[in-house]
């Protein structure tokens, strides 16, 4: 039985879409868990890039007071 022309490249155009739709779902549910674990595991790593910030002197104490501020509002509501 032979397909047409059309119905060969419909069929193509379906698997290679299906294949991407596929692969960028894969790869989002692979991010969100790693940013999950890493999250879980090391929740102190955006306190300590905070640190290595303030030693170059590039934000002022305010400014860094209040992403501190939100980095933790942001934990508790995320915790309930």
């Amino acid at each position: 039985m032979q397909n047409t022309l059309w119905e060969q490249g419909f069929d193509l155009m379906l698997y290679g879409m299906g294949t991407v739709f596929v692969f960028l779902t894969l790869l989002v549910i692979c991010t969100m868990l790693m940013s999950a674990v890493v999250n879980r595991f090391l929740p102190e790593e955006a306190e300590t890039a905070l640190a290595g910030i303030t030693d170059a002197g590039a934000l002022s104490p305010k400014t860094i007071a209040i992403i501190q501020a939100a980095i933790h509002a942001h934990r508790a509501k995320h915790r309930k």
